[in-house]
């Protein structure tokens, strides 16, 4: 009976660890993209989706990850995260980030956008570089409506 407590109780610890929901490292260089199939090499603009069971999607730039979106239910998805222009390699809360969309800052799939940690981070960049600033909402109406 005490070996058989004790097996439960390692088969629980394990299926605890395993419905870890969180982000992953992407291995740059390695990972592909999920919606576009690229290899994920810039380490300034890539993006990733943690679904609510923990599944990973990574994506070579917040426009893929917006694009992918639309084929994806909302209420499936935990985190939404982005690289960050000031820190690369770095995911951030895309939700709480904001976006610049500059000619001047090109982005892997050509649109342009670039997530910054905060807003002062961002205005900072468009004073240098020119564009528009997108909270994360605002940036899913503009994908929407063009």
């Amino acid at each position: 009976m005490q070996r058989f407590k004790l097996i439960s109780f390692v088969v629980l610890l394990l299926v605890l660890a395993s419905c870890n929901v969180g982000p992953q490292a992407i291995d740059y260089g390695n990972d592909g993209c999920h919606f576009c199939k690229m290899t994920i090499v810039d380490k300034v603009h890539a993006a990733e989706i943690v679904t609510k069971k923990g599944k990973i999607y990574k994506f070579d730039a917040s426009e893929c990850m917006i694009n992918f979106m639309k084929e994806f239910e909302a209420s499936d998805i935990e985190l939404y995260l982005t690289n960050i222009y000031t820190e690369p390699e770095t995911l951030v809360d895309a939700t709480k980030a904001t976006f610049l969309i500059s000619k001047n800052v090109p982005s892997p799939m050509g649109a342009f956008l670039t997530a910054f940690k905060s807003k002062e981070d961002a205005q900072k960049v468009q004073e240098e570089k020119g564009g528009t600033l997108y909270t994360w909402n605002e940036l899913l109406v503009h994908f929407k409506d063009s």
